[in-house]
């Protein structure tokens, strides 16, 4: 068995929280602008360290005169925003107990997740979410109520606290172990139900520092970053406490149409995102190109950037012809690109699904390095992550501080260390099967090189054709989304003959591409199914993608389907991950003609 640990003389105190910075920095700093908020206006404004503990502090105040005790449950289902943190550090404050879902979570999946928590408190985000799950939950024995953050939550929690003594605060503080169960994160469920991973405070403070050691520059005072991705999932939540640790200044938004104006009014130095958003700022950078007839610019200025970032890594870097053309290219697109994300991003952070070596080194290629890593909602974050001046493009890095990895005989990868957690909630079979001798069976299949992790699969997602070849989907579904036109991509072929896909085109692309071929705009996506001219981009797409993989491996036919697969239609996860089974059920029929037609 390979393995490779990172040691680390970091210790987690017995009496540590998470909200011990969030004092300190009160006490320290208390005008230090740690946040800042969009107003009404649409301005950014600044909240200070003293600001946010003390609203914190009145909140926190509020949940333990509406009967949070210590341990206790409360849930926040809520789209990322500034008191979705408030919400957090106070259930925290309070002693409590953190319980995160996703705003596009199922009735059906709250109740399950609100039961299975045995949540007290259940804070919503709007009136519309708490009539829609309201009869879902009408059942849940611990629920006592619900609160809606838009009709005044932060305000009544305030007004119920005024009696609350600071003492009690402090009391509940002290009690805290930073053995204590500070959140559960339950896994996003592409298979089954999902499970409650149980974090502790000593898991969230080990990543604090291990990531501030390892990004360096990018978690220190004075970096800043607009959070867009889901709360409720372990890697933003995971960024907002570091950053709230080492006083790197948050903003609060959402993926939506005014992503790219509020990058571009925030200016954060650094990014967070899962691969899809960084796939479709390509995309639609190069969309945009083509649509204003500059395509072949574009194309030759990002074949640059990735021969740019390429050269890089030999030992005589790039050539003066090549820096030539980088620096022209550098004036007229990746300038304009950099522009677009605020202008001040010097860097980004991906995780949550395989990033792929073209993007990062085209990223890499225009001035924004992309430092990609690698963990589970079981490692409360990155267990591995490329760092600056120590980046390899094409894997997850090396561990961080404290971590060990290896790889079984079987391929699979392993982790130990202080990040991974100790069990799913009230599943002890589960953790039994998750924790054998003291390490965490991943799923993922993997490699390791000189301490770099790869990771090549996963072990439930590999294909096995009829002729007994193992084929992992996810690197030829990532070559065909590099195509501006595609939006998603599904691989099958599990006890097929042969590898097939099915392929659903991108809405945001298609005005552009109708105009380019003359054809009216109201043209709907049905129509365009069989069109020569869609078939024949897609067709570029797909064999571009198999000159990656060998001839068993490669895609041998595909269909167009006329709807996307989104996360309203539980075709995929809220981190943008395929569910491949629920695809799988929705689209039996066109699978099957992939074979018989």
């Amino acid at each position: 068995m390979q393995e490779i640990t990172v040691p680390s003389d970091f210790v987690v105190p017995d009496k540590a929280s998470i909200v011990d910075s969030m004092l300190r920095h009160r006490e320290e700093s208390p005008n230090k602008a740690l946040f800042k908020r969009r107003t009404d206006s649409g301005a950014w404004a600044d909240i200070s360290t003293k600001d946010f503990a003390d609203l914190v502090d009145a909140v926190a105040k509020g949940f333990i005169a509406s009967g949070i005790g210590p341990g206790d449950r409360v849930s926040i289902l809520s789209a990322t925003r500034y008191e979705w943190t408030v919400i957090d550090y106070a259930v925290w404050r309070a002693g409590g107990t953190t319980v995160a879902i996703y705003e596009t979570s199922s009735s059906s999946q709250v109740q399950y997740i609100v039961e299975n928590s045995e949540t007290s408190l259940l804070v919503v985000e709007t009136e519309a979410q708490k009539t829609e799950h309201s009869p879902a939950l009408a059942e849940a024995a611990s629920l006592k109520e619900t609160l809606v953050i838009d009709s005044g939550a932060i305000d009544e929690l305030k007004k119920r606290g005024e009696k609350v003594d600071d003492s009690e605060l402090d009391q509940r503080h002290a009690n805290t172990l930073s053995s204590d169960i500070a959140t559960l994160v339950y896994t996003s469920g592409t298979t089954g139900k999902p499970k409650g991973v149980a974090l502790t405070h000593a898991n969230f403070l080990h990543e604090c520092h291990a990531v501030r050691v390892t990004l360096g520059d990018l978690m220190s005072e004075g970096s800043s970053t607009l959070l867009f991705l889901p709360l409720a999932h372990v890697f933003a939540r995971i960024i907002s406490v570091a950053s709230i640790v080492h006083l790197v200044q948050l903003g609060h938004t959402t993926v939506g149409p005014t992503l790219m104006d509020d990058l571009a009014a925030f200016k954060p130095s650094y990014l967070l995102s899962v691969p899809r958003v960084f796939e479709k700022v390509y995309n639609s950078a190069k969309q945009k190109a083509e649509d204003g007839g500059k395509g072949k610019i574009f194309g030759k200025a990002a074949d640059t950037a990735i021969e740019y970032s390429k050269a890089l890594e030999t030992s005589s870097g790039p050539g003066l012809v090549l820096k030539v053309k980088h620096k022209v290219f550098d004036a007229l697109v990746y300038s304009k690109l950099r522009a677009a994300l605020g202008g001040e991003c010097t860097s980004a952070v991906s995780g949550g699904a395989a990033l792929g070596a073209r993007l990062g080194h085209f990223f890499r290629g225009i001035g924004i390095p992309i430092y990609e890593g690698y963990g589970l909602s079981e490692t409360t974050a990155a267990v591995t992550v490329n760092a600056e001046g120590a980046q390899r493009i094409g894997t997850v890095g090396r561990p961080i501080y404290g971590q060990s990895v290896a790889i079984a005989d079987d391929g699979e990868v392993l982790l130990k260390g202080p990040v991974v957690f100790g069990g799913y909630w009230k599943n002890e079979q589960a953790t039994a099967e998750a924790i054998k001798d003291g390490w965490f069976h991943t799923g993922d299949i993997g490699t390791l090189d000189d301490g770099y992790l790869s990771i090549t699969g996963r072990k439930k997602e590999l294909i096995v054709t009829a002729g007994g070849k193992n084929v992992s989907p996810a690197q030829m579904e990532d070559a065909v989304r590099a195509h501006p036109l595609v939006s998603q991509a599904l691989v099958v072929g599990d006890n097929k003959p042969f590898i097939a896909a099915l392929i659903t085109l991108d809405p945001e692309a298609l005005p552009g591409w109708l105009e380019r071929h003359e054809l009216p705009a109201d043209t709907p996506i049905a129509d365009l199914l069989e069109h020569k001219d869609v078939l024949a981009d897609i067709d570029d797409a797909v064999n571009t993608a198999n000159t990656l993989v060998s001839k068993a491996e490669a895609i041998k036919k595909f269909r167009i389907i006329d709807t996307d697969f989104t996360i309203e239609s539980g075709e995929l996860t809220p981190t943008l991950k395929l569910k491949r089974n629920v695809i799988h059920d929705s689209h039996a029929d066109e699978i099957e003609g992939l074979y018989t037609k």
